[in-house]
């Protein structure tokens, strides 16, 4: 691994690194993992807002459950990763979303930064009481597969969406 990493909230310090983290996936094209990455940063600071609200159940779209943001930030404030940690299943996040998602930068993926996010990521849903996190990815998802298994990861029954999708599922704890 290129650096030793944590796990911060969303913060306004971090502003320039997250704008450069979310550019690059936006250049890349590639499907934004978690969804909270998606978010539109232009006003930084509402949506910084926002993401520290979720977590406190606060104005949250219905049928939503309050859930944590952090970033994987290295030790020079360089943000490699994001994970979005639901603090409860709804019957959608029991088929297809599971407590926690996480992606990782393109250009640092291949660097065991997966791993580590995954793992620091279970210690705080260990914090909000999940102790027993369902994490699920695309079957055609290998890499990230993989990373679920490092982390103590139990196949579950996997879940088809309506496109034909298979989602595979996994506890861990």
């Amino acid at each position: 691994m290129a650096a030793s990493v944590s796990l911060v909230k969303p913060t306004l310090a971090l502003k320039d690194a997250y704008l450069h983290f979310y550019q690059e996936w936006i250049e890349s094209k590639e499907d934004i993992v978690p969804w909270v990455v998606s978010l539109d940063p232009a006003d930084f600071q509402g949506m910084v807002q926002s993401l520290l609200a979720n977590e406190k159940g606060e104005h949250l779209p219905e049928g939503w459950v309050p859930d944590s943001t952090f970033w994987l930030v290295t030790e020079n404030k360089r943000i490699v990763g994001a994970v979005n940690i639901r603090h409860g299943l709804t019957e959608k996040l029991m088929n297809c979303g599971g407590h926690i998602g996480y992606g990782i930068r393109p250009s640092e993926r291949r660097k065991g930064y997966a791993t580590k996010l995954l793992a620091l990521a279970l210690e705080e849903a260990r914090k909000l009481g999940v102790h027993k996190a369902l994490v699920v990815c695309d079957e055609s998802n290998v890499p990230s597969e993989r990373t679920i298994l490092r982390n103590g990861g139990v196949e579950d029954t996997s879940f088809v969406e309506e496109n034909g999708n298979v989602i595979k599922r996994f506890w861990i704890g």
